[in-house]
């Protein structure tokens, strides 16, 4: 009996917590699908409210850009993505903390040059102000 009562204190303890991490992953994939749809069709007040200031985003290439430089290849068209379709995606939350990881395919037109984009992404999501904002993203080929 004492067992049955320790087991169902617990499950009624940790429920609101489980249920507040699923909401925040829930959370996190609906920002991860606005910026997938903020690549290839960019605006830069959008991209702004989807990053934070502080933002470090690692291309499979090597280059490192800020927030600024990020937002300008993509508005400026430098960086163009056409189609993007992304797989295996996983979520994990820890605190005000997510990351997120998945697989990227998709075509490109960077500098007017037709493409074919297949990598692995890991992006970082912390939880500013209540809203959901992409900290860091480091992409690698597959």
């Amino acid at each position: 009996m004492r067992r049955l009562f320790s087991f169902t204190l617990a499950v009624l303890l940790l429920s609101p917590c489980l249920h507040a991490q699923q909401k925040d992953e829930k959370a996190v994939a609906d920002k991860v699908e606005q910026l997938r749809k903020a690549l290839i069709d960019p605006d830069r007040a959008t991209l702004e409210k989807l990053t934070a200031p502080q933002l470090s985003y690692g291309h499979s290439t090597g280059l490192l850009q800020d927030q600024a430089a990020f937002i300008e290849a993509l508005v400026s068209g430098s960086s163009d993505f056409v189609t993007i379709t992304l797989s295996d995606q996983t979520i994990s939350v820890v605190g005000n903390t997510a990351v997120v990881r998945h697989k990227l395919n998709g075509t490109n037109n960077d500098g007017g040059k037709p493409g074919v984009v297949k990598i692995a992404i890991m992006l970082v999501y912390v939880k500013q102000h209540n809203d959901w904002k992409l900290l860091a993203r480091q992409a690698v080929k597959i």
